[in-house]
């Protein structure tokens, strides 16, 4: 009983400190506008286990897009070839 009701306080404690602070004044809202915005880049600039495999694949979709567009080149200077010979 004494436990429950010891683990019953910790959670309203946490629970009262949880709240979102209210920005009253206007230099409050724009300093937690600051810290939400650095907390954003801080996110994106985050190195993940991930990261070399995602650069790994976008250099092969480059390199796939350039081979594309190397492929059209060569099918429209066939064509050319093929109706003006």
């Amino acid at each position: 009983m004494m436990r429950i009701a010891a683990l019953a306080l910790a959670v309203f404690a946490l629970t009262a400190c949880g709240g979102k602070p209210s920005a009253d004044t206007p230099a409050d809202a724009d300093q937690a506008a600051a810290d939400r915005a650095a907390e954003q880049a801080a996110a994106k600039k985050q190195k993940t286990v991930f990261d070399d495999q995602l650069k790994a694949l976008d250099k092969a979709k480059a390199v796939e897009q350039q081979l594309q567009d190397d492929k059209e080149k060569r099918d429209k200077a066939l064509q050319a070839q093929e109706q003006g010979g």
